[in-house]
C-alpha cells in the first residue's frame, strides 16, 4: 500500500481544498473552474500564493529536522561491503547441505510411493481373486445344489411339493444373484470366461424353471407359489422377464380371441361389447398377480411382492398390439362419424382401465408407457379435424356468396349467411364432433368462423345499393345481377379487342336491414356459445377462462363495430326514398294557380306516402330489430329528408313570394284594375294564399304522423324550423281570408 504524503493544513479562509492536489486525476482546468463558482479569480490567487508559501515553509522544516541523517549517510556504509563478502561463504556452504538434504528426501518419497503403489497392486489383484474364487464357490454351491436335486429318485420329487420347488429356486436365486455381482466386479478376467459356459447354463435353468413355476403357479391359483416365485425374479432383477411371460402365456391368447374384427363388425355396438370383454380380463385372470404384488385393496402390505405392474407392463402392451393388429380399421378416420364414435368409445375403455390400475403411481407409470403413446398416436386427429374444417368451412363458404339468400323456416336469423355462420359454431362444440384432444383447433376454428364472417359483413359494405324499393319489405331477397349489361364503364372505351367486366352485386336495404338484425342476434348469442365452451374447456383442466372471454369480446367489438357504417347506408337509403315522395312539393304551385281549386283542408297524399317507408320498416321487422336501434333508424331518415324538404318548401314558398311580387310591380306599371289571374274574385283566398296553406297542412301532418310512429318532432331535425316556415307564410294568408 503506497504511502500518501500529508500537506500541510492551511487557514480554514482558503477557497479550495488541499487534498485535491493528491488526487490522481487532479485536472488545472477543471481545479479553476470549480473554484470560480465561489470566489473570483484574485481571491483565488490571493489564497493560492498563500498556501504555496506555507508549502515552501513545510518543505524547509523537514529537511532541517533530517539534516544530520542525511549528511550522516554516506559515512555509514563505510566497510559494509567487506562485511557482506564474510557472509557470502557460511552462505554458499548452507546452500549446498540443504539441496543435498532436499535430495535425499526426495528419493525417501519416491521408494514409499513406488512401495504404496506394488502394495495397491497387490490388493486389487488380491480382490479380483477373491471375487473371482466367490464365483467359482458359488457356481460349484448352486451346481451342487441342482446336482442334488436331480440325484433323488423319481418317487421322491413327485412327492415333492411344489411350495418346496420354489423354496430352493429361491436360494438358488439368491445364490445366484451374489454369483453376478462377483461376476460384473470381475469382468474381464481370463478366468471368468472360461466359467461363463457354466453360468449361462445356471441362467438358462433358473429362467426354465422360474417360468414352469410360475405357470403352474397361476394354472392352479396358488398365492404362495405366485409370491416366491416372483420374489425370486426380484432378486434376480428379471421382474421385467415375468411381466413378459405373463403377456405372452396368459394375456396374449385371451387378447387375439377378443379381438376380431369380424366381431365387431357385426354388432352395432360391437367395439363397446369388445372393450366391456377387455377389461372382464383384470379381475377374472390377474386378480391373483394385483393381490401378491399390492395392486388390490385386500392386499396385506407384508405379505406383497412389489417392483411388479403387469396391467402397465403385461396387460396392456398386448390390449394395444392386438387392436394394431387385428383391429386396424378402428384407427381410419376417413369417416368422420364413424371416428368421432370409436374414438370416444376408446378413450372411455382408456379410462376405466385406468381405474383398474389401482394406484396414481400405476395410472402415471401407464400413462407414460409407449404402448400407451403409441395407442394415442394412432388416432390421426390432425385428419379428422381437417375433414370436419373442410365440411363446416365449406358449407359456411356456400352461404357467405354473392347472392343473399333466406335463412330456413324456424331460424332466429333473417339470411342463410348467419344461421350458417350460427349453426357452424354450434356445430364446432356439439357433441358429436368435439373432442378434447383438439380443443385448441376447435377454440382457434371458432374465432376463424367469427371473422370471416365479419370480414363479410364488411364486403357487403361496398356494394352499391340496388334501387328496390324499400316500401315492398318482406318481398323475397333480391339476388345478384348477372346482366353482363351492368357493369361499370362502357365496353366501346375499352379498346377495340373484346374484353370482359366483372358484373356489379348490389345489394338492397332490405337485405342490410336483415344483416343488422343479424349482427345484434349473433351478439346477443356470443355468451350462450361461451357457456357451452366452459365445460369443454374444464373436460382438460383448463381454467383461464378470462382470456376466453376477453377473445370473443374482442370477436364481438369486431362484429358490433360494422353496424354503425350499416346504419348509416340504411338510413341514408330511407331518407332517400321519403325525400323521394316529400319533393313533390315543389308540384303544389301548379296544382292551384290559376285552377280555381278549391281551399285546401287535408294534406297532400305524398306526405303519406313518403311516411310509408318507415311504417312498413317498424311493423315487418318489429321483432328481428332491437327498439333502440330502429328508432334511431327512424330520427335519422327523418331528420336527414326533413331538411331536404324544408330546403324544398322554402324553394316553394320563395318563388311563390317573388311571383306574387312581380304580379303586383306589374299591376302598377299599368295601373289598370283587370282580374289578377293569381287572386280570386270576391275577395277569395288567392292562389298563392292556398299554396302556402297547403304547404302547412302538409308540415302539420307530417308533424302528426312522425308521433304516431312513436317518434318526437323535437328530435327531428330540422321539423321545428319547417314548422315555423311554413306557419310565418300562413299566417298572413289566413289572416286576409275573410
Amino acid at each position: 500500500m503506497e504511502r500518501r504524503m500529508n500537506l500541510p493544513k492551511g487557514p480554514d479562509t482558503l477557497c479550495f481544498d488541499k487534498d485535491e492536489f493528491m488526487k490522481e486525476d487532479f485536472d488545472v482546468d477543471h481545479f479553476v473552474s470549480d473554484c470560480r463558482k465561489h470566489v473570483p479569480l484574485e481571491e483565488l490567487r490571493d489564497d493560492l500564493e498563500l498556501y504555496y508559501k506555507l508549502l515552501k515553509t513545510a518543505m524547509v522544516e523537514l529537511i532541517n529536522k533530517d539534516y544530520a541523517d542525511f549528511v550522516n549517510l554516506s559515512t555509514n556504509l563505510v566497510g559494509m561491503d567487506k562485511a557482506l563478502n564474510q557472509l557470502s561463504v557460511p552462505l554458499g556452504q548452507l546452500r549446498e547441505e540443504f539441496l543435498s538434504l532436499r535430495s535425499s528426501v526426495s528419493e525417501g518419497i519416491r521408494a514409499v510411493d513406488e512401495r504404496l503403489s506394488k502394495q495397491e497392486d497387490i490388493r486389487e489383484k488380491k480382490m479380483c481373486v477373491l471375487k473371482l474364487i466367490q464365483v467359482i464357490r458359488s457356481v460349484e454351491k448352486i451346481e451342487k445344489i441342482l446336482n442334488s436335486q436331480s440325484s433323488k429318485e423319481t418317487s421322491a420329487l413327485e412327492e415333492r411339493s411344489p411350495l418346496l420347488t420354489g423354496q430352493i429356486l429361491e436360494r438358488i436365486a439368491t445364490e445366484f444373484n451374489q454369483l453376478q455381482f462377483h461376476a460384473v466386479q470381475s469382468k474381464g478376467m481370463p478366468l471368468l470366461d472360461k466359467v461363463r459356459p457354466r453360468i449361462a447354463g445356471i441362467t438358462a435353468m433358473l429362467q426354465q424353471s422360474l417360468e414352469g413355476l410360475l405357470l403352474e403357479g397361476l394354472q392352479a391359483s396358488d398365492v404362495d407359489i405366485i409370491r416366491h416365485c416372483l420374489r425370486t425374479y426380484a432378486t434376480i432383477d428379471k421382474t421385467r422377464d415375468a411381466e413378459a411371460l405373463v403377456g405372452q402365456v396368459l394375456v396374449k391368447p385371451y387378447m387375439d380371441q377378443v379381438i376380431i374384427e369380424q366381431i365387431v363388425d357385426s354388432h352395432p355396438s360391437g367395439l363397446r361389447i369388445m372393450y366391456n370383454k377387455l377389461l372382464e380380463f383384470v379381475p377374472h385372470h390377474c386378480r391373483l398377480l394385483k393381490e401378491v404384488t399390492g395392486g388390490a385393496i385386500s392386499s396385506e402390505k407384508g405379505n406383497t411382492v412389489p417392483g411388479y405392474d403387469f396391467l402397465v407392463n403385461s396387460v396392456w402392451p398386448e390390449i394395444v398390439r392386438g387392436l394394431e393388429e387385428n383391429l386396424p380399421s378402428l384407427f381410419n378416420p376417413g369417416n368422420p362419424d364413424a371416428f368421432h364414435e370409436k374414438y370416444s368409445i376408446s378413450m372411455d375403455f382408456v379410462r376405466t382401465f385406468e381405474r383398474q390400475c389401482g394406484s396414481q403411481a400405476s395410472v402415471r407409470r401407464l400413462r407414460a408407457h409407449p404402448a400407451y403413446h403409441s395407442f394415442n398416436n394412432k388416432w390421426n386427429l390432425p385428419v379428422y379435424f381437417q375433414i370436419r374444417f373442410r365440411e363446416i368451412a365449406g358449407s359456411l363458404e356456400a352461404a357467405l356468396t354473392d347472392v343473399l339468400e333466406d335463412a330456413p323456416a324456424g331460424s332466429s336469423y333473417c339470411l342463410l349467411a348467419s344461421h350458417r355462420t350460427w349453426s357452424s359454431l354450434q356445430r364446432c362444440w356439439s357433441e358429436h364432433m368435439f373432442l378434447p384432444a383438439l380443443v385448441h383447433r376447435l377454440w382457434r376454428f371458432t374465432l376463424q368462423v367469427l371473422a370471416r364472417y365479419s370480414v363479410f359483413v364488411n364486403e357487403l359494405l361496398l356494394r352499391p345499393i340496388s334501387n328496390e324499393s324499400a316500401k315492398d319489405i318482406k318481398k323475397p331477397l333480391v339476388t345478384s345481377s348477372k346482366d353482363p349489361s351492368v357493369t361499370h364503364g362502357n365496353n366501346e372505351d375499352q379498346g377495340s379487342g373484346p374484353s370482359e367486366t366483372k358484373p356489379v352485386t348490389f345489394i338492397s336495404s332490405t337485405q342490410l336491414i336483415c344483416v343488422v338484425a343479424d349482427l345484434d342476434r349473433l351478439q346477443e348469442q356470443l355468451p350462450e356459445l361461451l357457456e357451452t365452451i366452459k365445460p369443454k374447456l374444464e373436460m382438460i383442466g383448463f381454467k383461464n377462462f378470462s382470456s376466453i372471454s376477453a377473445a370473443l369480446e374482442d370477436s364481438r367489438l369486431s362484429l358490433s363495430a360494422c353496424v354503425p357504417a350499416l346504419s348509416g347506408r340504411i338510413i341514408q337509403d330511407l331518407s332517400e326514398s321519403c325525400f323521394s315522395y316529400l319533393k313533390s312539393a315543389l308540384e303544389v304551385p301548379r296544382l292551384y294557380r290559376r285552377t280555381n281549386k278549391e281551399v285546401p283542408t287535408t294534406a297532400s297524399l305524398y306526405v303519406d306516402s313518403a311516411l310509408k317507408p318507415l311504417r312498413q320498416l317498424q311493423s315487418g321487422l318489429r321483432n328481428r330489430l332491437r327498439h333502440t336501434l330502429m328508432q334511431q333508424w327512424l330520427e335519422g331518415a327523418l331528420s336527414e329528408s326533413t331538411h331536404k324538404y324544408y330546403e324544398t318548401v322554402s324553394d316553394v314558398l320563395h318563388s311563390v313570394k317573388k311571383m306574387e311580387e312581380s304580379l303586383k310591380r306589374l299591376k302598377q306599371a299599368r295601373k289598370t284594375t283587370p282580374a289578377n289571374p293569381s287572386e280570386s274574385s270576391g275577395g277569395g283566398m288567392s292562389d298563392d294564399d292556398k299554396i302556402r296553406l297547403q304547404l302547412a297542412l302538409d308540415v302539420k301532418y307530417l308533424g302528426e304522423q312522425i308521433q304516431k310512429l312513436g317518434l318526437q318532432t323535437k328530435d327531428i331535425k330540422s321539423f321545428l324550423a319547417l314548422t315555423e316556415l311554413v306557419a310565418s307564410a300562413k299566417d298572413p294568408a289566413t289572416a286576409e281570408q275573410p
